[in-house]
C-alpha cells in the first residue's frame, strides 16, 4: 500500500503522539507498576495509527482527492503508467 505525500505527513503527525504513548505503556507493563494503564496506552497508540487509515468519514473525501491531485501533479501516481 503506497502512501501519498499528504498521507505520509499525516502519518508522521500521528506517530509524533502515538510513539510516546506506546513507549510509556511499554514502560508501565514491563516495570509492573501500572500494567492495566500500560496496556490501555499501547492499545490507544495502535488505534491512533490504524483507525485513520481504514475508517473514512465524509470530511476525508476532499483530503483524499487533494492527495491524489498532488500525486498526479508530481508524477507519483501508479495509474498513469
Amino acid at each position: 500500500m503506497r502512501l501519498g505525500i499528504l498521507d505520509t505527513v499525516g502519518l508522521a503527525g500521528t506517530l509524533v503522539f502515538a510513539i510516546p504513548a506506546a513507549l510509556l505503556g511499554v514502560e508501565f507493563v514491563v516495570s509492573g507498576t501500572r500494567p492495566f494503564v500500560g496496556w490501555v496506552l499501547i492499545v490507544v497508540a495502535v488505534l491512533m495509527v490504524v483507525l485513520p487509515r481504514y475508517v473514512v468519514s465524509p470530511s476525508d473525501v476532499p483530503e483524499r482527492l487533494a492527495g491524489k491531485a498532488v500525486d498526479r501533479a508530481l508524477g507519483d501516481d501508479e495509474d498513469q503508467k
